[in-house]
């Protein structure tokens, strides 16, 4: 894996960490309404692609900025002192 994937990896889970904080609780209520009516995800080319290309075998990577991008506000409180 290059520089250059691993930091695009850990950058989409930083963000995804940081819209999950925000939106935590509309995400779940949409998704148990969405498991209710049986509605999948459509079969996207591009998603499956890139979920295949970097996702797969990067799942910590994308796990740690997806944890940090949770406790960003608090890092920054730690490290700004």
């Amino acid at each position: 894996m290059s520089l250059f994937t691993a930091v695009v990896v850990f950058v989409v889970g930083l963000l995804s960490g940081i819209v999950v904080r925000w939106v935590a609780g509309l995400a779940a209520v949409l998704a148990l309404v969405l498991v209710l009516l049986g509605a999948t995800t459509p079969d996207i080319g591009l998603v499956n692609f890139v979920i295949e290309q970097y996702y797969q075998g990067n799942e910590l990577l994308f796990l740690a900025g997806l944890l940090f991008g949770l406790d960003a506000e608090r890092t920054r409180d730690v490290v700004a002192g």
